[in-house]
C-alpha cells in the first residue's frame, strides 16, 4: 500500500531560514507585531518598544547596548533614498525651471517627517531580521518570562 503525503505543512526547524519563514517574520514586522509569535502590544508609544512581548516573553532588545543602531541606519537610508528619487523626478520634470527654494525646504521636511514616520516600523522590522537570522532561543523565552518586570499591552487603535 502506497502513503500518501501528508496535507499538513512541515514544521520548519526555527534554525533554518527558510522562504516561508522569513517572509512571515518579515510581514509580523511590517504590522509592527511581535516577530516571534505576531502578537500586538510590543510598541510603547512611538519612540519606544515594551522590554518583551507580552505574549511570548520575547525580550526585544536583544543584548548589545547599540543593538538598534542599524534600526536608525535603515531607517536614514530609506528616508534618503526616496527623497533623492522624488528629487530626481520633480527636477527632469519641471526643467529647465526647477523650482530649487520648493525642493530644498520640500526636501528638509521631508526628511524629518518621514524619518519619524517610518522610525517604529524601522525598528521592528531591524528586530525581525535579526529574528530571522539569530532565532529565538528557548532560553531567550524563558528568561523574558522570569522577568518581573511587568508589561501590558499598548492601547490598541
Amino acid at each position: 500500500m502506497m502513503s500518501t503525503p501528508s496535507t499538513r505543512p512541515r514544521q520548519a526547524d526555527a534554525s533554518e531560514l527558510s522562504t516561508a519563514r522569513a517572509g512571515r517574520i518579515l510581514w509580523r514586522g511590517l504590522r509592527l507585531r511581535c516577530p516571534n509569535c505576531g502578537s500586538r502590544g510590543i510598541l510603547d508609544g512611538w519612540f519606544k518598544l515594551q522590554h518583551r512581548c507580552p505574549t511570548c516573553g520575547l525580550v526585544l532588545d536583544r543584548g548589545e547596548s547599540d543593538y538598534f543602531l542599524g534600526a536608525y541606519l535603515v531607517n536614514l537610508v530609506a528616508v534618503e533614498l526616496i527623497l533623492t528619487a522624488i528629487m530626481v523626478v520633480i527636477g527632469i520634470a519641471t526643467a529647465p525651471d526647477v523650482p530649487w527654494t520648493l525642493l530644498t525646504w520640500g526636501g528638509i521636511v521631508f526628511s524629518v517627517v518621514v524619518a519619524i514616520g517610518c522610525y517604529p516600523l524601522t525598528k521592528v522590522l531591524w528586530l525581525a531580521f535579526d529574528v530571522m537570522l539569530r532565532p529565538v532561543t528557548r532560553e531567550e523565552l524563558e528568561q523574558g518570562r522570569e522577568d518581573t518586570r511587568v508589561v501590558e499591552p499598548t492601547r490598541q487603535p
